[in-house]
């Protein structure tokens, strides 16, 4: 879906996105003291592009849409850049400090959550954070016009059941109009505290 003409919409509403997105996710690895980071489901790139001018930070993103990597590469220098998905990220275990998502498990089946999540973990060294809609139970929304494209649900807790070994550490709510995120509950993970 995200491949064809579907994902080719996606990345056309995304152009004209506010790219405050980056500035955020910038601070964050500021924060945290990263060096290398990884966006899974990068898009076009708006949350990689303060990250992109910090030569501190070693930067990748990954996404299943050539189109969205397209645009993302002209948006960006410094990230390296590949076509993935989640399932099955094409780098070594701990190969980053920080791996991140951001309105991306919202949209992957849950039959298959699971897996995606272990995946992110797997590739962290350290941390992982998630910027999700959430529902305290498991809620399938239709998605302009499709089912089976969006599902809310305890990102928290999925990750805690699917890698056990990550630590929450922080969680915080992005408001749509304050922030230039769309009503975003976000987690934080370490596994080194666990």
């Amino acid at each position: 879906m995200w491949a064809g003409e579907f994902g080719k919409a996606y990345v056309a509403r995304n152009c004209d996105a506010d790219e405050r997105s980056g500035a955020f996710h910038h601070d964050l690895c500021q924060r945290l003291g990263v060096r290398t980071v990884l966006e899974v489901g990068c898009n076009i790139g708006l949350n990689l592009t303060q990250i992109d001018h910090d030569a501190s930070i070693d930067s990748y993103g990954i996404d299943i849409g050539g189109e969205a990597l397209q645009r993302a590469r002209e948006r960006l220098n410094r990230v390296r850049l590949s076509q993935a998905c989640a399932y099955q990220l094409p780098f070594d275990d701990g190969a980053f400090d920080l791996v991140f998502t951001c309105g991306v498990l919202i949209h992957l089946p849950p039959s298959d959550l699971s897996t995606a999540l272990r995946e992110i973990a797997r590739v962290s060294r350290r941390y992982v954070w998630c910027g999700e809609y959430a529902s305290d139970e498991p809620t399938e929304m239709p998605y302009r016009g499709m089912n089976g494209a969006l599902f809310k649900r305890d990102f928290g807790q999925a990750y805690k059941e699917a890698v056990p070994e990550l630590l929450e550490i922080d969680r915080g709510f992005l408001a749509k109009g304050e922030t230039p995120f769309d009503d975003l509950t976000w987690w934080l993970f370490d596994r080194t505290e666990s």
